[in-house]
């Protein structure tokens, strides 16, 4: 996709790309829209830290398994092409956490995700070939995946979580976030779009952050599409202070 509007940089486990995911695919259906999806692993970034030390339990298994997940998806996109692997980030990320049984901190689930037995339903829902699953073991993909890792974390540094977006890519900005807790209502997606665009315009603009989030809007969180979760502090991306 040579002319997308924006480039989104996503690990299919990370709560928070998926929230944003969702409403960037509402941006799509309002608006003449175009997104390309790319791949961060949030394994491959943390690669020489003390998960022990950093994150609470769980946070490996779970990053380790987004990052065979990003394998699938790196072969279906050299198999399929760049549009089948929104479809498939779609449907992992509804499996993942638009589900009612809350496993953010079950480390046995977190690894189940990168699975063959979790991969396989997802992949027949896409209309994909059951072999895709043979790409969660094939470390090969790994250098595409490090490659696009390094390309997002070139664009904004490397002090970020995920997503990153780039927005007018080749040339224009990339920023991590924006981080959302609540989806807008519909017919509203846009116009809060057209916010986040108009920073990315100033040249000068660097970063709005706060720590304080709300629980995100997900079911694998306890939180319904109704509601709005209890506000947490997060450090460096989980919901415990740095040891």
């Amino acid at each position: 996709m040579s002319h997308a509007d924006i480039r989104f940089y996503f690990d299919p486990v990370c709560p928070f790309a998926w929230m944003t995911s969702k409403w960037v695919r509402m941006v799509m259906a309002e608006r003449d829209y175009e997104v390309e999806w790319r791949f961060i692993s949030l394994r491959l970034v943390n690669s020489s830290v003390d998960y022990d030390a950093r994150f609470p339990p769980g946070y490996e298994a779970g990053h380790t398994a987004g990052l065979r997940l990003l394998r699938v998806a790196a072969q279906v996109r050299a198999d399929h092409g760049p549009q089948a692997v929104g479809e498939l980030y779609e449907r992992l990320g509804a499996r993942i956490f638009d589900t009612e049984e809350d496993t953010s901190a079950d480390t046995a689930a977190r690894s189940h995700r990168g699975t063959r037995e979790f991969v396989a339903p997802v992949l027949a829902e896409a209309g994909l070939p059951a072999s895709l699953a043979d790409a969660l073991d094939d470390t090969s993909l790994d250098a595409i995946i490090q490659a696009e890792t390094d390309e997002a974390l070139a664009l904004t540094g490397k002090d970020v979580g995920t997503p990153i977006i780039h927005f007018e890519p080749p040339e224009g900005v990339a920023f991590f976030g924006p981080v959302i807790s609540r989806l807008p209502a519909r017919g509203e997606a846009g116009a809060l779009w057209d916010h986040v665009v108009g920073l990315a315009g100033f040249p000068g603009f660097a970063e709005l952050k706060r720590s304080l989030r709300e629980r995100p809007q997900l079911r694998s969180f306890g939180v319904p599409e109704d509601d709005a979760g209890l506000q947490e502090d997060w450090h460096g991306g989980s919901r415990r202070a740095r040891k």
